[in-house]
């Protein structure tokens, strides 16, 4: 078997070698996590806007697909929270809720994710992911679970409402149907949220969501309550789906092309950071882009089998590692399992309530929102915390898409103020050593008159030109006696442009005509091949680079008879030997 193949399908590696010890835990861990993703993904294709029927077919063969092409052991794929509200979003903009025409636009969605996702898994963009920072993602996480929380509120309170994903309008919308409420669709709901708070609290091992599901059905079925005005599932059409191809309008495809790209990344982000911490855990590699590419097998596979957009989820991820899960094998089982729920069980769904499917969401979302985040970065960055609060707020005053868009352009933004105004510290030695550190932090070390010594801690680039030049200038203006020599601590540079090569140039000439010798200190390998090739490095003469601050100063200061007459005993040590050769 070539190696190729093994890694275009990463189960001929595991697969071939597979223990026999495993298969207990694998199996534990497909039938546990089966048990909850019924439930759930019944719920969040209702939350999707679509009927819960759709969940279930998500969660059978895209399970498959991943376990053929996944590099993570536990990840367990399926519909959740985040990709649900994205899809209502995007797709509730161009079509009714649980009209074909909506179901057909979901299942397009699918196919647009998967296959993106496969071309940046191919063109190995997995870091492209790095472009959601955790501020952000932290951000709209906490918003989205608001939202996603709000719009379940009409099927708790048994009243239809206006679909909306800006929660101002949820809110408006919900003030003025209260009135409106269906007292017993609303007890049933609050006594679901209540059992499922109280199992999760009392009893954490046990399949809270079905224990609620098989309550509150059996009610419903008991005291007919769906008679009363309780909305119910209803008529749940057994059998797998058949493979079929997705209907492609290019004017849907248009229209939905932010969306896509919206679930593509932030799907492959939620399964990536979950399956990541595992890995680590268990001391084992995942690969970000072969996963971006078995996600998107899994959201095409979705796509042929009348399903919706889904990734790896948080908590159920966290289930099947905890229930035993060894390989992918689990994933599989849990498929099966769900595959014979569609074939066989779907009758027992008939008198399964709305209310308690919101509950099940309310209660898992309400937990993703992140409090102790933004306390860490109000301790920590609280720069960070900004950011976090730019996209919290459009996330719930502008929209879904919008709102993590602006949080992206945000953290890009910061990211580039950051690197033009980069942090700069002036350096002094410390007493009795060869360090050197930043005046504003240690006091106590030693300043020179006539010497500045700059260190800048970032790439110098066209974008960061300017502020090196303002703050030598500002320095110079600043310092108590004319400057005799400026030493750049280079050694924080990693890297240099052909803008900032030509600055360098300019402020050497400027401070040779004003005889103030300009020198460097630490020049990076990359930094100093880019000074060799443009001329710099001759120009200023090979005697003005140096390994280290510490061999510079003292050079420089042996050099210049005005600075040598000092009480410091190690810069006299120093001064009394031959000074070093410049590197």
């Amino acid at each position: 078997m070539s190696s190729a193949l093994r890694n275009a399908l990463p189960i001929l590696r595991w697969l071939p070698s597979y223990r026999r010890a495993a298969l207990r835990g694998d199996i534990t861990a497909g039938l546990t996590t089966a048990v909850m993703l019924i439930p759930q993904g019944m719920a969040y294709a209702m939350l999707a806007g679509l009927p819960p029927i759709v969940g279930l077919y998500a969660s059978v063969t895209p399970l498959i697909a991943y376990s053929l092409f996944g590099t993570s052991r536990e990840l367990a794929v399926g519909p959740v929270a985040m990709d649900s509200l994205l899809v209502a979003a995007g797709v509730g903009a161009i079509a009714a809720s649980g009209t074909p025409e909506y179901i057909a636009y979901a299942v397009l969605l699918a196919l647009m994710a998967g296959l993106l996702q496969i071309a940046m898994g191919v063109a190995r963009l997995g870091f492209l992911v790095n472009f959601l920072s955790q501020p952000v993602i932290s951000g709209f996480t906490s918003a989205a679970a608001i939202i996603i929380g709000l719009s379940q509120l009409k099927h708790l309170i048994g009243v239809p409402l206006a679909s909306s994903n800006i929660v101002y309008e949820i809110a408006a919308e919900v003030g003025r149907h209260v009135h409106e409420t269906h007292l017993l669709t609303l007890g049933l709901g609050a006594a679901a949220v209540a059992m499922l708070l109280a199992l999760g609290r009392w009893a954490p091992r046990l399949p809270k969501a079905l224990i609620v599901v098989v309550v509150s059905t059996l009610a419903v079925w008991l005291g007919r309550l769906d008679l009363e005005g309780v909305a119910i599932v209803g008529e749940v059409m057994a059998g797998l789906p058949t493979p079929t191809l997705p209907e492609v309008r290019m004017d849907a495809v248009v229209e939905l092309a932010p969306t896509a790209l919206a679930i593509a990344l932030v799907a492959f982000m939620e399964a990536i950071s979950v399956s990541k911490a595992i890995a680590t855990k268990k001391r084992y590699e995942v690969d970000p882009n072969r996963e971006l590419i078995a996600i998107g097998a899994a959201n095409v596979t979705a796509s042929l089998f009348r399903a919706y957009p889904v990734t790896g989820g948080f908590s159920r991820t966290a289930v099947n590692e905890q229930a035993g899960a060894e390989t992918p094998l689990a994933g599989i089982i849990t498929a099966v399992v769900v595959a014979v729920s569609l074939l066989f069980l779907t009758p027992l769904l008939h008198f399964l309530p709305k209310a308690t499917l919101a509950a099940i969401i309310m209660t898992a979302v309400f937990g993703l929102i992140d409090l102790k985040q933004v306390a860490h970065l109000w301790r920590v960055k609280r720069s960070d915390l900004a950011l976090l609060g730019v996209t919290f707020a459009a996330v719930l005053v502008i929209g879904i898409q919008a709102g993590i868009l602006i949080g992206v352009a945000a953290s890009l933004l910061w990211f580039v103020v950051r690197t033009t105004r980069p942090h700069a510290a002036v350096l002094g030695r410390m007493p009795g050593s060869q360090s050197f550190r930043n005046l504003r932090n240690a006091p106590e070390a030693t300043a020179y008159p006539g010497l500045l010594i700059l260190r800048i801690d970032a790439q110098f680039y066209f974008g960061n030109v300017s502020f090196l030049r303002e703050t030598l200038r500002d320095l110079e203006a600043a310092a108590e006696e004319p400057l005799h020599a400026v030493l750049l601590d280079a050694s924080a540079i990693n890297d240099l442009d052909s803008s900032a090569d030509t600055a360098l140039h300019l402020i050497a000439d400027e401070y040779r005509e004003r005889g103030i010798r300009l020198a460097f200190a630490g020049v990076k390998g990359p930094v100093r091949q880019v000074m060799l090739r443009s001329g710099f490095l001759d120009a200023l003469g090979p005697e003005n680079f140096f390994l280290s601050t510490h061999e510079a100063v003292q050079t420089l200061l042996a050099s210049e008879p005005s600075t040598g007459n000092t009480t410091d005993p190690l810069i006299q040590a120093l001064l009394a030997k031959e000074p070093p050769k410049a590197s």
